[in-house]
């Protein structure tokens, strides 16, 4: 897909070699990026990426990532900002829709950007806070363990319950990525929980972190963080889960940022009390 614009502007859809200088646009946001993203995110869909480019100079990137037939997730809006203001960002995100067909889209919109959103068709759904700070010292609870290629369709079941959509390939990928590491926690035989922990540019991440409870979330969050004492952490919680919000302040992070959560349309019914930290801005 490729559409020309005024000023010499081509988008077309993006490589994976492409994203480091888009996730360096991220970084300079202030959105912190994990370090290995790249490749979990092209493993969901890799024709949802999308560059423009001015005299094959990159200026301006979208994501439009489809997760089945009916719901997709955009992010990456970005324009470089020496050259902001020019339309540039609007027709990358002309081209960009398009691939989602007649899905429900969605979204994690900056508060500078959500009246523009609006406008554009998306009504919010919940804030997100993101909660950053120090890692306390912990230890590996008991009950919680590091993931196994054996759980992978455990886990991919039970992500399913906590999103809007499936997204085996995502979280297949997500689960073994570079720097990434996973543990799950299990009540008797069944899957209670699980997170993940990451790399970022300023912070480790953590996310997702599902859980059936509060104390399901807890041992899993001292698990991702037992190995991070003293390092910077990030977790983005959902405003409509009071349980993540005590949670998160209880280990004694604060609030640094916000975006809204917000979609085109309906969406599944998902297990949203049971979201203690989102996966990621950028795919949902």
């Amino acid at each position: 897909m490729t559409s020309p614009a005024s000023e010499g502007l081509v988008v077309t859809q993006a490589r994976l070699d492409d994203w480091s200088v888009v996730s360096g646009w991220a970084a300079d946001e202030g959105w912190n990026p994990g370090l290995a993203d790249g490749p979990a995110f092209f493993a969901q869909d890799p024709d949802g990426f999308f560059i423009g480019r001015i005299d094959g100079e990159p200026v301006s990137s979208i994501s439009v990532v489809n997760y089945g037939a009916d719901y997709a997730f955009l992010g990456f809006y970005l324009v470089r900002p020496d050259l902001r203001g020019r339309g540039h960002g609007l027709t990358t995100w002309k081209t960009a829709i398009a691939h989602a067909g007649n899905r429900t889209i969605g979204l994690d919109g900056v508060v500078a950007q959500q009246a523009n959103y609006r406008r554009s068709g998306f009504e919010p759904a919940h804030r997100t806070v993101r909660f950053t700070g120090t890692a306390p010292a912990t230890e590996i609870p008991a009950d919680v363990r590091a993931v196994r290629p054996a759980d992978l369709a455990e886990i991919t079941a039970y992500d399913s319950v906590c999103t809007p959509a499936d997204r085996p390939r995502f979280v297949a990928a997500w689960l073994t990525a570079g720097g990434h590491r996973a543990v799950v926690r299990r009540t008797g035989d069944r899957v209670t929980g699980y997170g993940v922990i990451r790399p970022g540019r300023d912070a480790l991440r953590i996310g997702p972190l599902f859980a059936d409870t509060a104390e399901d979330a807890r041992s899993l969050l001292a698990a991702l963080t037992a190995e991070a004492a003293g390092s910077e952490i990030a977790v983005d919680v959902p405003g409509t889960n009071r349980a993540g919000i005590a949670l998160a302040e209880a280990a004694g992070l604060t609030p640094s940022f916000e975006t809204a959560r917000m979609y085109t349309g309906p969406v599944r019914p998902y297990a949203q009390d049971r979201v203690f930290g989102v996966t990621t801005l950028e795919l949902g």
